[in-house]
């Protein structure tokens, strides 16, 4: 029997057709005469009855029918009794009088439920995703990322941006997460290595006059994995030339707009507020923050300064600060909830936490004879104060206070409830370090990559000052979480050899490494800059999901295994030799072999 219609899609408005569906066996129920089956496709589920009445052949057979099995069925589309319409489904009104049935394949009991809400080990899930992807949420999981996908694709054609490949086989890269590593059978010792990004290919699209490129890239990074990182995952990729950093955005905020209009049917606010790095950070202590809530960070450092609490004043002393929060309302903080904090605090990397609970009759707080009556109204003030409310304070250089804060923030903010559920906050945040120094390797690193332009205003600052020089680098942030991140490049041969030299990447290594970009420099490269998308965390936040294992097909473990095909495996002699490769087996003696 060939199918003619989807279980989900049939109505009141196919009354009398003559239909053949197939799907899996959702339910099964026996009323004696009357066997009535829910049968389920990726479409949604429709109500087969079989009469003994009128076939008791196919009655028979569906009696030996269980769940999961593979069948077509013929019949009618017929009405259902007004008491038993089930307004829950689209098909809850009509039912198929089945006419004729065909069992295509039987089907061993599932190790779980194949419905929505299971509460399920997720590793059981990952082992037999084939039967986890039948259930319906997990289809709309499928459904929503094509639809992300066609809209993005759609958006950016409109737009005047070509699609074009980028090589999946490359070579390895100094910066960034650890490759993946490829050997090369007809050259012995020789790696190509699987792409991180498509960046420098990207880039020299622009040089070749692509003008305005993307791509839906597969990317590979060999790092720790976590709620929202797999070890391949998806770009939306993009660059444009002949570009500032306000063009990016205001393409980005098109497709961004168009992506939510046409697959939540949610409007988006543009344009998107923009923040400096610095001001993020002294605000909401991140540079990814979440401004669907208030309690921002306060400063009280110059009252710290002048106060008789050495803890406070020697950090301002040696160019520390001294920053808090104002939790309102929660005054009423028992010890216990106070030492928590501060365990917490300290976990995250500061020395400690201090409090003042504002109460009906003054300041509770065990530092209070280390300030004068001045200085604590002075902090009411600064920290916005009233009855009611629990300031907490964090002393220690400028990162560390406001990382440890920002972090207690949205931690406070779970357990308070403080977040509006069914809100979009999209921001922009810009003008980020160029470079950060390495302590641990004693060199200045890349904060977004070593392509990244440094502002136009901060050119003299690389031979002079080079941390502080500022990047043409922006992150879209959504929610509190980054879903996009990209830059203005470099265009021009000396400043691209500038930076690696602050990078200590030699003039040797660059040449080694990047010796085709630089020269391609030198044939009237554009100015240029783009961004990419993580697919997999935007689908994710827009379905609501807490993991992107969640939204992508067939992921890895948080191990970095993937349980259904068993990968990663060993090989055969035969293949290791034909790659020129021998492996070293070790013991489990503190890895000693």
């Amino acid at each position: 029997m060939k199918r003619t219609h989807y279980c989900g899609v049939i109505s009141k408005e196919n009354k009398g057709e003559n239909v053949i569906v197939a799907g899996w066996i959702h339910g099964r129920r026996d009323h004696g005469g009357l066997i009535f089956i829910d049968l389920r496709d990726r479409s949604g589920i429709v109500q087969v009855v079989f009469d003994f009445q009128k076939n008791a052949t196919f009655f028979e057979q569906a009696r030996k029918l269980r769940q999961e099995h593979v069948i077509a069925v013929a019949g009618e589309i017929v009405l259902r009794s007004p008491d038993t319409v089930n307004p829950g489904l689209f098909t809850g009104e009509i039912e198929i009088a089945a006419a004729e049935m065909e069992l295509l394949n039987a089907s061993q009991t599932p190790p779980f439920y194949i419905e929505d809400g299971i509460d399920t080990d997720e590793n059981l899930r990952l082992q037999y995703r084939y039967l986890d992807l039948r259930r319906p949420e997990m289809q709309e999981m499928l459904r929503l990322r094509h639809r992300t996908l066609m809209s993005a694709r759609k958006h950016l054609d409109g737009r005047g941006f070509l699609e074009v490949e980028t090589p999946m086989l490359t070579r390895s890269t100094p910066e960034g997460a650890r490759d993946y590593l490829v050997p090369s059978r007809t050259f012995p010792g020789h790696f190509f290595a699987l792409p991180q990004s498509p960046q420098l290919f990207k880039q020299l699209l622009m040089v070749a006059g692509v003008d305005k490129y993307f791509q839906i890239a597969r990317c590979f990074r060999d790092e720790d994995l976590r709620a929202d990182r797999q070890p391949e995952f998806t770009q939306i990729d993009m660059e444009m030339s002949f570009c500032s950093r306000d063009d990016v955005i205001q393409e980005v905020e098109g497709l961004v707009s168009s992506i939510f209009d046409d697959v939540l049917e949610r409007p988006v606010e543009t344009p998107f507020k923009v923040l400096p790095y610095v001001e993020a950070m002294e605000r909401f202590g991140s540079d990814k923050p979440d401004t669907r809530f208030g309690m921002e960070i306060g400063d009280i450092s110059s009252v710290a300064a002048a106060s008789e609490f050495k803890v406070f004043k020697n950090m301002v002393q040696d160019g520390g600060v001294v920053k808090g929060l104002n939790v309102k309302g929660c005054a009423h903080f028992s010890r216990k909830d106070l030492d928590d904090l501060t365990s917490l605090a300290r976990t995250l990397g500061t020395g400690g936490l201090a409090w003042m609970a504002l109460v009906e009759d003054g300041i509770k707080t065990p530092i209070a004879k280390f300030f004068t009556s001045a200085q604590l109204e002075s902090i009411k003030e600064k920290m916005k104060a009233e009855p009611g409310d629990l300031l907490l304070f964090v002393a220690d250089k400028w990162e560390t206070a406001l990382k440890v804060l920002g972090q207690l923030r949205l931690d406070l903010a779970q357990s308070l409830d403080l977040v509006p559920e069914g809100t979009d906050h999209f921001l922009w945040v810009v003008d980020f370090p160029l470079l950060t120094y390495d302590q641990k390797e004693g060199r200045y690193v890349s904060n977004h990559h070593p392509f990244t332009a440094p502002h136009d205003d901060d050119y003299e600052l690389l031979s002079k000052e080079p941390l502080k020089a500022r990047s043409q680098a922006y992150d879209l942030v959504y929610n509190g979480t980054e879903i996009a991140g990209g830059s203005i490049r470099i265009h021009r041969r000396a400043l691209q050899e500038e930076v690696f030299r602050l990078l200590d990447i030699g003039p040797e290594e660059a040449k080694e490494k990047f010796g085709f970009l630089l020269k391609a420099f030198q044939y009237g490269a554009p100015p240029h800059g783009g961004i990419a998308f993580g697919l997999d965390r935007l689908v994710m936040l827009m379905a609501a999901r807490k993991s992107i294992r969640d939204v992508i097909p067939f992921p890895k473990t948080a191990a970095g295994t993937c349980l259904l095909t068993g990968a990663p495996a060993g090989v055969s002699a035969e293949q290791l030799a034909e790659l020129h490769i021998s492996t070293i087996k070790r013991n489990n003696n503190n890895g000693k072999g």
